[in-house]
């Protein structure tokens, strides 16, 4: 959780660097910039997701060989999926600007942070990797180190690129990328000290096993389905955020720190679950797998309370800290209600993706985040027109709560079948 806590801690400072600058347009522009980023790279989320599940399985059958074969596959993958995005940023760019609509002036700023943070993508995929196979192995710790020089060297980054040299929008992106790079140097020095058979892993008989790339492509094809809807959620979310003007984009963009904050701290506990439930899926003991779920889930359930309570307590404090600009704090804290509310629906959709991803049912969480992304486009196109950013937000609720809600219903399956 100390680890995941970290990401969005930057977004944090990303957002009190620039939501302390004179105008509302450069906050949307590093929004939207952000938004278009977690989709991009979140849609390739399944790199770390499936090699967190495949290493922590094959850590429970005392595989050691294939350990080192998945990290290799995944890295390989990570690469040339990275070096693609780079190659094709011009035409990605016009595809994501073209979704994700705002007024020309943060379009603008958007613009020149895309440009730059476009760079960071061979480094960020690949860190993916190397932060799943940390922990599958059950080396949280290291994890969390990773994290800490990855974010620790961005925040100072932003420290001296916006305030002290003036770079404004395009010095948070170099700082992005810039530190990527620098935590991927750190990360792959790490593999190879704790798994020594990874120069092994690379070698072409290893790196061709069909059945096992079958295998690999199979769940990440439909965690990149699951991905897609989920990340396209947001997406939309943003979109229609910025179509009800520049205060409320800086405003959602403020609230969507804390909800940030929130999700990755209980997506530790989530992590948690998936590390635990693949390792006792590798060696098929069911009361284990049960164990797991159930102390995972009442912790989580702990954090989730108390980040309420917290929002509750001291929300319009944290939304001052994160903007000076009066009509965005003002739009924030009338919102601020709905971030109280989003930690005890989240806790059940955050803990089902963990568990399932570490049994590995990618097609059963394709499946519910389908259905999920379907009531909240319906619920988006009903409630939006009536109540403004209200309804945007109670719409975004309902997709949470779906999500728990779909998996919830498929877990007594997935018990019975470990």
């Amino acid at each position: 959780m100390i680890s995941n806590v970290s990401t969005p801690l930057l977004g944090l400072v990303d957002t009190a660097v620039i939501g302390h600058l004179d105008e509302a347009h450069h906050l949307g522009a590093v929004a939207v910039g952000a938004l278009i980023f977690s989709f991009l790279f979140w849609t390739f989320g399944f790199l770390r997701m499936s090699t967190t599940a495949l290493v922590a399985q094959a850590a429970g059958a005392d595989g050691r060989d294939e350990i080192a074969a998945i990290l290799a596959r995944a890295l390989a993958l990570a690469a040339a999926i990275g070096l693609l995005l780079v190659l094709l940023q011009q035409p990605v760019g016009w595809l994501a600007f073209s979704i994700v609509q705002s007024g020309p002036d943060v379009a603008e700023g958007a613009a020149t942070y895309f440009g730059w943070r476009i760079w960071s993508a061979p480094a960020t995929l690949a860190n993916y990797v190397v932060l799943g196979c940390l922990l599958g192995l059950r080396r949280a710790g290291l994890a969390l180190c990773l994290q800490l020089v990855l974010n620790g060297f961005n925040i100072v980054l932003d420290l001296i690129l916006v305030p002290v040299l003036g770079w404004g929008v395009a010095g948070v992106a170099i700082a992005s990328a810039l530190a990527e790079y620098s935590a991927l140097v750190v990360g792959v020095t790490m593999l190879v000290r704790i798994v020594p058979e990874l120069p092994q892993g690379i070698l072409p008989e290893r790196l061709g096993d069909f059945p096992a790339l079958g295998r690999l492509i199979r769940i990440n094809f439909d965690i990149l389905v699951r991905t897609l809807c989920l990340m396209a959620g947001f997406g939309l979310f943003t979109a229609q955020g910025a179509a009800l003007g520049d205060v409320t984009l800086a405003a959602n963009a403020v609230l969507m720190n804390l909800y940030t904050l929130m999700a990755y701290s209980l997506d530790g506990f989530a992590n948690a679950a998936e590390v635990l439930v693949a390792r006792e899926v590798g060696a098929r003991d069911n009361a284990a797998f049960r164990a797991s779920v159930r102390t995972s889930t009442v912790w989580a359930a702990i954090a989730a309370v108390s980040f309420s309570l917290a929002y509750l307590a001291g929300g319009h404090l944290l939304v001052d800290l994160l903007t000076s600009i009066e009509p965005v704090r003002a739009e924030a804290k009338a919102h601020l209600p709905w971030m109280i509310v989003q930690p005890l629906f989240g806790i059940w959709a955050f803990q089902c993706d963990g568990i399932f991803i570490g049994a590995t049912r990618g097609s059963t969480m394709r499946n519910a985040m389908v259905v999920s992304f379907l009531v909240y486009l319906g619920l988006c196109w009903v409630l939006v027109p009536l109540l403004g950013n209200h309804g945007l937000w109670l719409a975004f609720t309902g997709l949470t709560a779906m999500r728990g809600l779909t998996l919830g219903l498929a877990y007594p399956a997935l018990a019975r079948s470990v």
